[in-house]
């Protein structure tokens, strides 16, 4: 019997990232939500709150947490409010300015 190698998905990532064009542009255009996501489960997880916990500091469910935490939704700025003040924040939004190649 063969024994395979085993690679870590932070590994293969990181080969997909420098080998494979498509890859990087797929991910690149997923950043942003990739971003958000991740700003809001450390925002929860800063508060010491689980999902549950801040659904009813929300007066939803867990399952609309576990949709915004995941990155598959676009939340409206409301939303973004009142889960940054459930978990004893403030929403901050700032433009970032993107630099064309080659373009001023």
């Amino acid at each position: 019997m063969t024994k395979r190698k085993r690679i870590s998905a932070r590994d293969l990532h990181n080969k997909w990232l420098t080998e494979d064009p498509n890859y990087r542009k797929a991910y690149k255009d997923l950043e942003e939500e990739f971003s958000l996501a991740s700003a809001l489960i450390g925002a929860r997880s800063a508060a010491g709150l689980t999902q549950e916990e801040l659904a009813r500091r929300m007066n939803t469910t867990q399952t609309v947490i576990a949709r915004l935490e995941s990155g598959r939704a676009k939340p409206s700025t409301r939303t973004l409010e009142r889960f940054a003040a459930a978990t004893g924040h403030r929403l901050c939004i700032s433009f970032e300015r993107i630099e064309a190649s080659g373009t001023r």
